[in-house]
């Protein structure tokens, strides 16, 4: 258990970016250089990529917090502050990203893609980009922008085409490990498995499928009772399930009652997991007494209900080939493992008041600073012009231009908010 980890909350912070520099060219024989204070830095990002060679989240277990660098300040000479490097967040194929306050989804890390899981801040510009033919020597420059802080969920959710489900100890584990080179462990006592196993089995030269093997499920397990709980959420994604039933009833429990009660458990965690396509593996028929009536009366039942029956006995290597084959033919006829759709929204920027901005003059530039404008001006694309509308139209409601009027503003004044320089009209 210590080496499996498959539900974390972590915080991510990236870097904010630089503060644009103010600085003049100084050179001999050169007069009036003018101002040439460069850009602060990119803040870096946080980076979330998917690693095909991980399969836990153990690496989350004691670091939750995860901060990107800043970016530096801008300097003279034109020179651009250095960029804050990435952090980068390497996770298993499969694993879900959830908001933490409201459970969306984020991303679903099923390919090896990357994903900017929190963007770094713009840096700010330096003094070089307010020189106008009227404003030689501009003694002002922008700060960076704050990167974004978000508090996730890193849920791994195993990419199987299979799933073998069943009671604890009804011989799951040695199925798995009789068609694959999996090596789970196994013994002779209820909840040996105490965590999700993967293997691959093949049918044939040219035909494989992904097997997982899950902590055994027991009554209650859809509330949070046993292990099975913890673990139902890796056979979310499995295409077809092999329900693996002790048709001998080792350990006195009745095979029909475990049938159903297992499904039961299914629907009660996810209506859709129980509609799943499922194979019956009737197991430890070897044990069975002869002439005994339990496997008709078994077989029976489940065939009534739509699902095939097999007889195996994985310990004897019974029936197993043909379990294999017939869960390879299932698999052709059914839809490719499951990719989650992102559903998160961001959620509205609060906004504030325009008391709470600092407005100041700088010759003929009017500077706008202040957490909510930066905040709100971090998701606007400048080069849209739907979203500079949406700007203009939220500093207006904030009376953001009604307390800058009085303050003396007038049509024709430059405006800068950020990245956006402009002349103001009433």
């Amino acid at each position: 258990m210590t080496n499996f980890v498959d539900k974390v909350t972590i915080q991510v912070k990236a870097g904010d970016g630089g503060q644009g520099a103010v600085a003049f060219h100084r050179e001999k024989y050169v007069a009036s250089g003018g101002p040439d204070g460069g850009d602060g830095g990119r803040g870096g990002d946080i980076i979330v990529k998917a690693d095909p060679n991980m399969s836990t989240l153990l690496d989350f277990r004691y670091k939750r917090k995860f901060t990107a660098t800043d970016g530096m300040p801008g300097q003279g000479k034109r020179c651009s502050g250095k960029d804050g490097e990435d952090v980068i967040l390497r996770v298993p194929r499969g694993t879900v990203i959830r908001d933490k306050q409201t459970g969306s989804i984020i991303r679903d890390m099923s390919a090896t893609d990357s994903f900017v899981l929190a963007k770094g801040g713009r840096g700010g510009w330096g003094n070089k980009h307010f020189a106008t033919p009227t404003r030689q020597t501009p003694r002002f420059a922008k700060p960076g922008l704050p990167g974004e802080a978000r508090e996730v969920v890193l849920e791994l959710k195993l990419l199987a085409d299979v799933g073998l489900v069943g009671f604890p100890n009804v011989g799951k584990s040695t199925l798995l490990s009789v068609v694959s080179r999996a090596h789970p462990k196994i013994a002779d006592y209820p909840f040996t498995t105490l965590f999700p196993n993967l293997g691959v089995v093949y049918a044939g030269d040219y035909n494989s499928f992904v097997l997982a093997d899950i902590p055994g499920i027991i009554e209650g397990a859809s509330e949070g009772a046993g292990l099975g709980h913890d673990f139902l959420r890796h056979i979310d994604r499995c295409r077809l399930l092999i329900h693996v039933v002790d048709v001998a009833g080792t350990e006195g429990r009745d095979p029909i009652e475990d049938f159903e009660a297992i499904n039961a458990e299914l629907a009660g965690y996810d209506e859709a997991l129980a509609s799943r396509p499922q194979i019956v593996a009737a197991n430890k028929c070897d044990l069975l007494p002869p002439d005994d009536g339990a496997l008709a009366r078994f077989k029976d039942h489940v065939q009534k209900k739509g699902y095939p029956v097999l007889e195996i006995s994985a310990a004897a290597h019974q029936g197993i080939k043909e379990l294999v084959y017939a869960a390879a033919a299932r698999l052709k006829d059914l839809p490719p493992v499951t990719v989650y759709e992102a559903d998160y929204v961001a959620p509205e920027v609060k906004l504030g008041t325009a008391d709470d901005l600092t407005i100041r003059r700088e010759g003929d530039v009017w500077l706008i600073q202040g957490d909510w404008l930066d905040r709100l001006v971090a998701r606007v694309n400048f080069a849209d012009y739907e979203s500079r509308m949406y700007l203009d139209r939220k500093l207006r409601e904030a009376g953001v231009y009604e307390r800058m009027e009085a303050m003396g503003l007038q049509d024709g004044d430059t405006v800068s908010i950020a990245e956006l320089e402009f002349e103001y009209y009433s």
